[in-house]
C-alpha cells in the first residue's frame, strides 16, 4: 500500500473533508482569484556580468527543498491531492539528494550538477521575472529560471532593505509567521492545538519567556551601545518591516497569500474576510530567540550533570565516584580531534583545582518545574504527547542541537594555489526550510546566501565580493545553573541577602478546530517564574534547603544583538581580510564556530559571549546563587557581565586546514557536550581532508568527494567495529552464527563501512545485512559491556548525560527519525576506549575502569560474541519497525531523509546522507 510523510495538523487535510469537496473548493478559489501567485513581468533587458564577483565562477551553492517556501489555497490543495509541486518548491532536493551516488565520479565541471552557481547576478538568458516591489523605483527583485532566487539590488539602503523583506515574504510570509508566534509561545492559539505545536511551543517559552517590553528593551539595547551601525541595524530592520507588509498588503488584496491562512482560519476563501497581521519591529527579536536557542546556544545540563555525579559517588565512594565521573565526561580529552590543531591552547571551562560554591542536589529531590497549567479540552489529551520527545521531534526541536560541517583547505596545498572551502549548517530538512537563499546588492551590502527565513535583512551565512563564510555550532558553555534558596514560599527566594518576589511569567492558549487541524477545542496556560537569575526550571532540596535551580544565559535578553556581527560580515567596506571576517564574528553573541576563505587566506574564529566566572566555581554543576559565584561585574537588570576578551576564543589564521562537526574547538577549550572524545563524528572529515592535504593538489572536486563520502560513512563501523571484531577474532570463532555476522561486519568495514544503495534509486543498502546487524548489536553490546560495572542507576543516568546511539534510522536517538544528522551524539568513545584498554593497547586519557568483561580479554569476547549473535537473529522489521511513513524491515527507508512539514506542502523523502543543509563549494581566483 502507498506510504506518507507523517501526519501533521496541515497533513489532515487530504482525509478531513470528502474530495469532491476538495474538487468544489478549489473550483471557486481558481473562479474568484485562485489564490494563485502573481506572474511577474519577465526581464526584456540582459542583466550585466557582476563587475564584483571575483569567485571566477567558482562558488556554489545548495539548499534543499527549494526557494519557494509559500503556496497558495490551491497549490496546497492539488499536493494534497495529487503530489503536485508548486514552480521552485523543491528543484534542489533531487540535485542535493543525487550527490549520495554520484559524488564519486564528480569533476570540476560537474559540480553544479550537483549544486547552484552562486555567482553575482543572473545571466540574461537566465532571467525568469523581475519586480520593482511595492512599486519602488529605487530597488529590483531578479529572479533566475533554475532556482527562482530573488537578487535584491537596490539604489538606496532603505529600497535595498525594503526589497529583502518583500522577497522574504514572497518566499516564506506562512513560515515567519508561525515563528513569530513560537518565539512568543504562541504557536497554538494561531496554528492549532495538535500536540507537537503544544510541545514546540513550551520548549521555546520555558528558555526565553519574553514580555513584549523585554523584546522591544532587546532592539532599544542593541541600538544603543553600537552607535553607528546600531543606527544603521534599526532603519535596515524598519525599512526590512516595511518590505513584508508591503507583501502582505498586495498579496491579501490580490488574494494570492498562503493557503495556510485559509486553513488555520485566518481567512475566508470565498469573502477574503479576516487578517494576516502585519510585522513589527519584536517580531524580529521573537524570531531571533528561536534560531538562537536552537543554534546558538551552548551550555546547561548542570543539574543532570550533578544527578549522575551523585550517582557515581554512590556507587563507588566520593573520590573514586569523582574519577569515574569525569572519565565519562570527558572534558579535555587528548585524543579528541581538534579544530585548531595547531597546538595553540584557549583554557575555558576546566575543571577547577578546588570547587566552591557547588549547590548539588539530595539524591531524589530534584522535580521540574511544572510549565503548563489550567488544561481544558483537547490540552489534557494532548499532555503526554506535547511534553515527550517524540512529539517535538516531529516539527523542528532536538535535545541536542549540535550540526553543521566545514573542510577549508589552505591555498599551499591546493592545485590553484588559493584556499578551497566546502561548508554549511545542518539547520534540518524542513518544508519550507528554515533558510532561504538571496543575494543582496545595495549601499554597503553586497552578499549572496542563506538567512533564517524572517531574518534576511542580511546573509547570515554565504559570500561576499572575494570571500566566503560559513558557521557550525560551537556548544561552548554560555549557560550556568543557580541554586536560589527560597524564603517565606516556594515563589520568594534570597538574593543578597533579602526575601524577593518572583517575576511570575504567563501566556494563555487556547484553539478551536480548524480545517488544518481538527483537534478538538483546549486551552492551557504556560507559567515560569522569573529570578534576577533567569528562569526557574527545576525545584530541589540541597543539605535539606528548598532551592529553585535557575538558568541564566549569557545570550537570554540580549536576542538581538548578533545583527551588528551580520551586517559588517555584509559589508564590503569592513570585510577585506581574515583579521576583519575575525572582528565581525567578534560581535556575534551567540556560540558559533565561523570560517572564512577568500583567494589567499583562510581563518576560523569561536564566537559567544563566555562568561567571566568568579574563581573556583566549576561550570559542570549549579552553584549558590550568592554574589561570590556570580559572572565577574554581572548587572542582573541588563544580563550583562564581564565575558573573556576575543584572543581567549579558539581563533586562527590559515592554519594548514580546518574541519569542523561539532567537535572539541581547540586544546583545554571544554564544550559543554559530552563526547568530544577519542571518536568522534568529526574524526571523518580530519582522517580524509588531512589525507588529502599530505598528499597535496586539493581541489575542489576532491574536497566535495571528501565531505561526501564522509556523509555516507557509519561511525561506528569505520572507527569502532575494527577493534571489536579485533577482541572477537583474538581466538578462532566457533559459533557458525557468530562466524557468518563477523564475515559480514568485515566484509562491511573492507568495502568501506558505508550506508550506501547499491545504484541510484535501487532504495536497497550494499552490504544490507551487515547494517541490520550493527544496528540491532551497538546498544545491545554497549548495555552488556557498561552496565555490570557501572550498576543499572548509574548507567542509565549517563545515558541521560550522553545517548548510546545515534544511527540514522534510530528513532530513539537526540535527534529522531529521518532527520538526516546522524553519530553525533553517542557511546562511540567510550566503547572504543574501553576496548583498547583491554586489549592492552595504548590510551591517553581512558576510562577510570574496565568495563568489558570486568577488563579481561577472554570474558569481553563472551560478550561480544553472545550480544552479536542476539543481533543477529533480530529480525528486520525490529530493527526498523515502521512508522507512517515506512513499512516494517524496510532499512532503506527508516534511514531516509523526510523533509517535515512547517506548512502546507509535502515532499518525497530522499536518501539518507549526513551533510548540511545549505552549503557552499568556494574558490576565489583573485581578490579586490
Amino acid at each position: 500500500m502507498p506510504r506518507r510523510t507523517p501526519r501533521t495538523a496541515l497533513d489532515r487535510l487530504r482525509t478531513s473533508r470528502p474530495f469532491t469537496r476538495f474538487l468544489k473548493t478549489a473550483s471557486i478559489c481558481v473562479l474568484v482569484g485562485g489564490l494563485l501567485s502573481p506572474l511577474t513581468q519577465t526581464a526584456s533587458a540582459a542583466t550585466a556580468a557582476a563587475s564584483n564577483d571575483y569567485c571566477g565562477g567558482q562558488c556554489s551553492d545548495i539548499l534543499p527543498p527549494g526557494e519557494n517556501g509559500n503556496a497558495t489555497l490551491a497549490q496546497i490543495l492539488l499536493n494534497q491531492a495529487f503530489g503536485t509541486q508548486p514552480s521552485h518548491a523543491e528543484d534542489q532536493l533531487g540535485p542535493y539528494a543525487s550527490l549520495a551516488t554520484g559524488y564519486k565520479g564528480l569533476t570540476d565541471a560537474t559540480i553544479n550538477n550537483f549544486f547552484n552557481d552562486s555567482s553575482f547576478g543572473v545571466p540574461s538568458d537566465q532571467v525568469a521575472s523581475t519586480e520593482n516591489p511595492g512599486g519602488r523605483s529605487d530597488v529590483t527583485i531578479v529572479r533566475d529560471k533554475k532556482t527562482g532566487v530573488p537578487h535584491i539590488t537596490g539604489t538606496t539602503r532603505y529600497g535595498t532593505e525594503y526589497g529583502a523583506g518583500f522577497a522574504a515574504a514572497e518566499d516564506r510570509l506562512w513560515l515567519m509567521d508561525v515563528f513569530r508566534h513560537v518565539g512568543r509561545g504562541q504557536l497554538t492559539s494561531f496554528a492549532g492545538g495538535a500536540a507537537a505545536n503544544q510541545g514546540l511551543e513550551q520548549e521555546f517559552y520555558r528558555n526565553a519567556p519574553y514580555t513584549e517590553a523585554d523584546l522591544q528593551a532587546q532592539i532599544d539595547n542593541a541600538v544603543a551601545k553600537n552607535g553607528t551601525r546600531g543606527q544603521q541595524a534599526l532603519a535596515d530592520a524598519n525599512a526590512y518591516l516595511d518590505g513584508i507588509n508591503a507583501y502582505i498588503d498586495a498579496s491579501d488584496s490580490g488574494r494570492y497569500f498562503p493557503g495556510e491562512y485559509v486553513l488555520t482560519g485566518h481567512k475566508d476563501a470565498i469573502t477574503n474576510a479576516g487578517t494576516i497581521n502585519h510585522f513589527k519591529i519584536t517580531d524580529l527579536v521573537a524570531l531571533a530567540s528561536v534560531i538562537g536557542s536552537l543554534f546558538g546556544s551552548g551550555g546547561g545540563g548542570e543539574v543532570d550533570n550533578a544527578i549522575s555525579l551523585i550517582a557515581a559517588q554512590a556507587k563507588y565512594g566520593v573520590e573514586e565516584g569523582t574519577k569515574v565521573w569525569e572519565s565519562f565526561r570527558e572534558r579535555n580529552d587528548p585524543e579528541a580531534v581538534l579544530t585548531v590543531h595547531d597546538g595553540q591552547s584557549f583554557p575555558y571551562g576546566g575543571k577547577p583545582d578546588t570547587a566552591k560554591g557547588e549547590a548539588l542536589p539530595d539524591a531524589g529531590s530534584v522535580t521540574q518545574e511544572p510549565l503548563v497549567y489550567d488544561r481544558t479540552g483537547s490540552a489534557t489529551t494532548a499532555a503526554a504527547k506535547s511534553t515527550s520527545a517524540g512529539a517535538a521531534k516531529t516539527t523542528l526541536s532536538s535535545a541536542h542541537r549540535g550540526m553543521s560541517n566545514a573542510l577549508v583547505v589552505s591555498g599551499k596545498y591546493t592545485a590553484s594555489g588559493h584556499p578551497i572551502a566546502v561548508f554549511g549548517p545542518q539547520t534540518g530538512y524542513f518544508a519550507p526550510q528554515l533558510l532561504m537563499l538571496q543575494e543582496i546588492q545595495g549601499p554597503g551590502i553586497s552578499a549572496r546566501g542563506a538567512s533564517f527565513a524572517g531574518l534576511s535583512m542580511y546573509v547570515e551565512l554565504g559570500r561576499g565580493q572575494d570571500y566566503s563564510w560559513s558557521a557550525t555550532t560551537s556548544g561552548q558553555d554560555i549557560i550556568d545553573t543557580y541554586a536560589v534558596e527560597l524564603c517565606q514560599d516556594d515563589y520568594h527566594y534570597l538574593y543578597h541577602g533579602t526575601c524577593t518576589a518572583m517575576d511570575e511569567v504567563e501566556q494563555k492558549n487556547s484553539w478551536s478546530p480548524t480545517t488544518a487541524d481538527s483537534t478538538p477545542a483546549g486551552s492551557y496556560t504556560m507559567r515560569v517564574w522569573r529570578t534576577k537569575y533567569g528562569p526557574v526550571e527545576y525545584r530541589a532540596t540541597v543539605g535539606g534547603k528548598k532551592v529553585a535551580y535557575t538558568t541564566l544565559r549569557s545570550s537570554y535578553l540580549h536576542e538581538a544583538d548578533s545583527i551588528i556581527g551580520f551586517q559588517m560580515l555584509n559589508d564590503p567596506g569592513f570585510v577585506k581580510g581574515p583579521q576583519d571576517f575575525q572582528s565581525a564574528a567578534q560581535h556575534i553573541n551567540y556560540t558559533f564556530n565561523w570560517f572564512y576563505a577568500d583567494s589567499q587566506h583562510t581563518a576560523y574564529y569561536n564566537s559567544g559571549d563566555n562568561p567571566v566566572r568568579a574563581a573556583g566555581v566549576d561550570a559542570e554543576f549549579p552553584v549558590w546563587a550568592q554574589a561570590a559565584y556570580e559572572w565577574q561585574n554581572w548587572d542582573p537588570a541588563t544580563n550583562t557581565a564581564d565575558y573573556t576578551p576575543a584572543s581567549a576564543h579558539p581563533n586562527s589564521v590559515d592554519q594548514d586546514y580546518y574541519i569542523s562537526w561539532n567537535n572539541k574547538q581547540a586544546k583545554d577549550y571544554t564544550t559543554a557536550s559530552w563526547g568530544d572524545g577519542s571518536v568522534h563524528r568529526g574524526n571523518l572529515l580530519e582522517d580524509r581532508v588531512k589525507k588529502l592535504v599530505a598528499a597535496g593538489g586539493v581541489t575542489r572536486t576532491k574536497l566535495v568527494q571528501a565531505m561526501a563520502d564522509a556523509a555516507l560513512a557509519d561511525l561506528r563501523a569505520e572507527d569502532v567495529l575494527p577493534k571489536l571484531l579485533k577482541v572477537i577474532n583474538s581466538s578462532p570463532v566457533t559459533d557458525s552464527t557468530a562466524a557468518d555476522a563477523v564475515n559480514k561486519l568485515q566484509a562491511w568495514v573492507t568495502a568501506g563501512a558505508k550506508r550506501t544503495e547499491t545504484s541510484a534509486g535501487s532504495k536497497t543498502y550494499a552490504n544490507a545485512d551487515a547494517i541490520r546487524i550493527l544496528d540491532a548489536w551497538w546498544p545491545l553490546l554497549v548495555k552488556a559491556e557498561f552496565e555490570p560495572g557501572l550498576g543499572s542507576d548509574l548507567y542509565t543516568d549517563l545515558t541521560s548525560n550522553l545517548s548510546v546511539d545515534e544511527a540514522p534510522s534510530a528513532g530513539h536517538g537526540p535527534t529522531g527519525s529521518h532527520a538526516g544528522s546522524s553519530f553525533q551524539y553517542g557511546w562511540w568513545s567510550y566503547v572504543d576506549k574501553d576496548i583498547r584498554a583491554v586489549l592492552g593497547e595504548n590510551v591517553q586519557g581512558g576510562l577510570a575502569e574496565k568495563y568489558c568483561g570486568g577488563g579481561d580479554l577472554g570474558s569481553c569476547r563472551d560478550i561480544l560474541i553472545s550480544t552479536l549473535k542476539q543481533a543477529a537473529g533480530t529480525s528486520a522489521s525490529t530493527v526498523y519497525p515502521g512508522d507512517s511513513l515506512c513499512s516494517a524491515g524496510d532499512q532503506w527507508c527508516a534511514d531516509s531523509i523526510v523533509q517535515r512539514t512547517l506548512g502546507g506542502i509535502k515532499h518525497g523523502n530522499i536518501s539518507w546522507q549526513n551533510r548540511p543543509t545549505f552549503q557552499q563549494v568556494v574558490e576565489y581566483t583573485s581578490h579586490r
